[in-house]
């Protein structure tokens, strides 16, 4: 991978070799898709690949930015591409935190609920956006620590399953 400014993304289990090319593109993979990103304001941009563009979000500390678009929403690490480091302890197992200072706006599930990978558990509004917190994977919801209406931070766990 040729560029500038090489870095490791993480999520989940998966890690994507990422780089930010001498021009300012992003290069994503190997041999990866090349994008261009302009700021539109801070957190704020949009990405450009060819004819495609969307609106991107992001937020949270430099390793560790929740990304959001097209009404999903992940968190990510970011890591120098030199450094190997296992991925960071996120609160509660397998609890689910907000990406960033949002107002809870709808809990879409019960406690005790069965819940497949990919089914909205509840929606953020956060920054102007709806941000949907997904299931990472199949469970049963153990715990809602949340209720509609409520202001809540990231990292700290608003729905567990189990």
């Amino acid at each position: 991978m040729d560029g500038g400014r090489r870095f490791i993304v993480r999520q989940g289990d998966e890690t994507t070799p990422t780089a930010v090319l001498a021009d300012g593109r992003v290069q994503v993979g190997d041999p990866g898709e090349v994008f261009t990103v302009t700021t539109v304001a801070p957190g704020d941009y949009v990405v450009t690949e060819g004819a495609r563009s969307w609106r991107v979000a992001v937020a949270g500390p430099p390793d560790a930015r929740w990304v959001g678009t097209c009404g999903i929403s992940a968190c990510v690490e970011v890591q120098d591409g030199r450094e190997s480091r296992p991925p960071r302890a996120r609160g509660v197992r397998g609890g689910l935190s907000a990406p960033m200072p949002g107002t809870v706006i709808a809990i879409e599930v019960a406690l005790g609920q069965q819940v497949r990978a990919g089914d909205v558990l509840l929606t953020l509004e956060a920054m102007k956006m709806e941000l949907p917190i997904r299931s990472p994977h199949d469970g049963v919801v153990a715990a809602i620590r949340c209720a509609p209406g409520e202001l809540v931070q990231p990292g700290l766990p608003l729905v567990e399953l189990a």
